[in-house]
């Protein structure tokens, strides 16, 4: 099977539900509710933590996207209170809005379908004792901690521009596709960085799935302080009652997705909680095993969902929980623009919800070429990006030979790439390509359509990248 074909398996496996709403005549107040939810999140989103104007999170965040949504979000309309950063979208005369509010640093959380705009909810707020980086000051920082001196092009660089300037071209690697962002990062320095108009080195976007691999470092930063051992079971706190079989499930087995758990189909989408307003909690935890832990891989937002939950956990569900991945990995490599969002009862949506930007994403997987440590300073233990890119002991099948770590996906020469590749991958063409043997990262970032036309060939694109810039 070609890499194409795999991109295009996961793609459909991604829109099974999508397809069946878009196949109903008349959609439910329940299909109202999620894609006004939609709406309001990204709405949210783009406009405060991006930036953007509403038309700009229009052209790109909410076009092309899942079909069963998109004949109803057009219809719904939008209200942006920037005093109080939030966002309401009506969907029904009989409900109140859909609400996403957003607070500094957490980004925008939605309120429970249903819930009083004005009612008597206290959405989980970062500490405000916790000093965040001073973004003057940190961007004036030399690359890779701030944006200074970042740039060292190649003494040839023709070749590389101009493979950099294809997979702007919306066909060269896939028919169809919209970058909007590309950077080449070879022995720690920038050697080649483009955008599509309308984005820069400090805008952000949505990382969709690349999430799971951020949320895997801010576990893996846990593990080096000694507070999580993955050997053993994860702490999730309905597990934890005689008898449970699911308190059997280890770390392991949610960062490699083999917990075994139920899920509706493999990809499962999570809308409930993505755009519904439903708490992690409310239902991830509470799934039935199906499979023996470890014995099924399978691709499951809820994996990593339940990870993060029980990190949560381990760190005491308080302020130092929210304040985690801040203080102790994204804020410590210079991802100071990189703003991880949470539900509405504090737990942090690392499968998907995280806004940031192409730069941010070259200093993760700088981190990960230099093995967790960062400027002399150990972030991940030593060995985790050997971890997180040894295949799992059960391997997804049938997907151009693509294989699965721990919340990354593997590459290698049947893709045309070099032994031990390795990459974050997200939903709508985000990737981060990370290839030790070269000491090269490859980020592109997009808005590719879901549900119909080409992915981005990333594979394609990566080996090309790499022979321009030669050995």
């Amino acid at each position: 099977m070609s890499y194409r074909i795999f991109l295009l398996s996961v793609l459909a496996l991604l829109t099974v539900a999508s397809t069946a709403q878009a196949q109903q005549t008349e959609p439910s107040q329940n299909d109202r509710a999620l894609a006004a939810g939609y709406k309001a999140a990204f709405v949210c989103s783009g406009v405060f933590n991006a930036g953007q104007t509403e038309a700009e999170v229009a052209a790109d965040d909410l076009t092309r996207i899942y079909p069963g949504y998109r004949p109803i979000i057009g219809d719904l309309s939008v209200e942006i209170d920037r005093d109080r950063r939030r966002v309401l979208v009506r969907f029904a005369d009989t409900m109140p809005p859909r609400v996403a509010q957003w607070r500094p640093h957490l980004g925008c959380a939605q309120l429970p379908t249903g819930a009083d705009p004005d009612g008597d909810i206290a959405l989980p707020q970062l500490d405000a004792t916790i000093t965040a980086p001073d973004l003057s000051d940190t961007d004036a920082l030399a690359w890779p901690r701030g944006d200074a001196d970042a740039m060292r092009p190649l003494a040839d660089s023709a070749g590389l521009d101009s493979v950099i300037e294809a997979a702007l071209d919306r066909s060269t690697y896939g028919e169809g596709t919209e970058t909007t962002a590309v950077l080449v990062i070879q022995d720690g320095h920038i050697v080649g960085e483009r955008y599509r108009s309308g984005y820069d080195l400090h805008r952000p976007q949505r990382t969709w799935s690349v999430a799971k691999s951020i949320g895997a470092s801010v576990l893996g930063a846990a593990v080096e302080q000694g507070l999580v051992d993955l050997d053993g079971p994860a702490p999730v706190p309905v597990w934890q009652v005689p008898g449970d079989p699911r308190a059997a499930i280890s770390w392991h087995n949610l960062l490699h997705m083999g917990s075994g758990l139920w899920s509706p189909f493999a990809g499962n989408r999570t809308d409930a909680i993505y755009f519904g307003g439903e708490a992690v909690t409310d239902s991830i935890p509470g799934l039935p095993l199906e499979m023996a832990p470890g014995t099924r891989w399978r691709y499951a937002n809820n994996d990593t969902l339940i990870a993060m939950r029980a990190l949560r956990s381990v760190l005491g569900d308080g302020d130092r929980a929210l304040a985690f991945p801040f203080t102790d990995m994204l804020w410590r490599i210079g991802m100071t623009r990189t703003t991880p969002e949470t539900d509405w009862q504090g737990n942090f949506i690392f499968s998907s919800q995280v806004w940031t930007t192409a730069r941010d994403l070259g200093r993760l997987g700088i981190l990960y070429l230099n093995d967790g440590a960062w400027q002399g300073e150990r972030i991940l233990p030593e060995g985790w990006s050997v971890y997180v890119a040894t295949p799992a002991p059960a391997q997804p099948t049938g997907r151009g030979g693509v294989g699965y770590g721990a919340q990354f996906w593997l590459f290698g020469p049947e893709q045309g790439l070099p032994e031990g590749s390795y990459a974050a991958m997200g939903n709508r063409g985000q990737y981060v390509m990370i290839v030790p043997q070269r000491d090269i990262v490859i980020v592109r970032r997009g808005f590719d359509a879901v549900g119909d036309g080409e992915g981005f060939d990333i594979a394609r694109f990566s080996h090309d990248v790499l022979a321009a810039i030669g050995e």
